[in-house]
């Protein structure tokens, strides 16, 4: 169902294939590159190595249809940095007194920085996706089983409830549509979906709780599960973790053998470098992000 799309399932991909605390510090690091790293050519390294990492787990559309939706951030964010920015040189525009916004002096530099800050933002949207796609929420969240089990056990039944609702408010809607004089329309149609949607998820709730209660949740506590040793797929998303975030730092720390091949100031004038090293960069980090999904050895649910 469309309404489900964007929730984990299990496929036949390494990145399914590898643990969620493998799969976790791998989005991390990727993460963790994109809050780091400022230039336009790098950032789109990444961004294509996010959309090939969606094809490789088999999660390829709804990670395209997730990108459509954060789309929506580009204009907000670049109009906002425009308009409140007056830092850059190069006055494309000017608007005069705009009040408590100051003199309205457009410059490009403005533009470029907003850009590239909306590029950061949809690229984090992404790869939060692919990560709530591609890692088992259930196994993610039993490692906060050894800091408290009831806190561990809520929020799992939170994510796993999240798109029964989803399905349940579809069927609602469908429903509505079904009768003689058709769903309400307006405020008043969605309110009425809601109510209902809310009522039955609180008849679930008590379900759900007597059933707990029954299976002796209440009384549980930490237990002691033996650990598999890393599997391929763990050790290829450790290396490409590890392999992310080195390249990261190479490409910002100055001091480092080629640093600064990331380089990039969009104020008070645009700078930035370009060359060999970042175009040497910015191929290791795509490649470092992709070839993980190469061994498909394994990979079955």
């Amino acid at each position: 169902m469309r309404s489900t799309s964007l929730f984990y399932r299990r496929l036949a991909s390494p990145l399914h294939a590898a643990r969620a605390t493998v799969g976790v510090a791998w989005v991390l690091s990727i993460t963790t590159a994109a809050v780091l790293l400022y230039h336009p050519v790098v950032l789109a390294a990444l961004f294509a190595g996010v959309l090939a990492a969606g094809a490789g787990a088999g999660v390829g559309r709804a990670l395209l249809r997730a990108l459509r939706l954060a789309a929506i951030v580009w204009v907000p964010i670049v109009l906002v940095n425009v308009l409140v920015s007056r830092d850059g040189l190069t006055v494309f525009a000017r608007l005069g007194d705009l009040g408590p916004f100051g003199q309205g002096n457009l410059t490009v530099e403005a533009v470029v920085y907003g850009a590239v800050i909306a590029l950061k933002v949809m690229l984090v949207v992404l790869v939060t996706t692919l990560a709530s796609l591609a890692v088992d929420p259930d196994e993610t969240l039993r490692l906060v089983r050894r800091v408290s089990f009831r806190s561990a056990l809520t929020a799992s039944l939170a994510t796993r409830l999240i798109p029964v609702l989803a399905a349940d408010a579809q069927r609602l809607a469908e429903a509505q549509r079904t009768r003689p004089g058709g769903a309400p329309g307006g405020a008043r149609g969605r309110v009425a979906l809601v109510r209902a949607v809310v009522a039955g998820s609180l008849d679930r709730a008590a379900d759900v709780a007597a059933t707990l209660e029954v299976r002796g949740f209440a009384g549980a506590g930490r237990s002691q599960r033996r650990r598999a040793p890393l599997s391929r797929h763990d050790l290829a998303f450790l290396a490409s973790a590890v392999a992310v975030l080195a390249l990261s730092i190479l490409a910002r720390a100055p001091w480092a053998a080629g640093g600064g091949a990331a380089r990039f100031d969009a104020y008070p004038e645009i700078r930035a470098a370009f060359g060999l090293g970042t175009v040497a960069i910015a191929a290791a980090l795509l490649a470092a992000i992709v070839l993980p999904f190469a061994d498909r050895r394994g990979i079955e649910p």
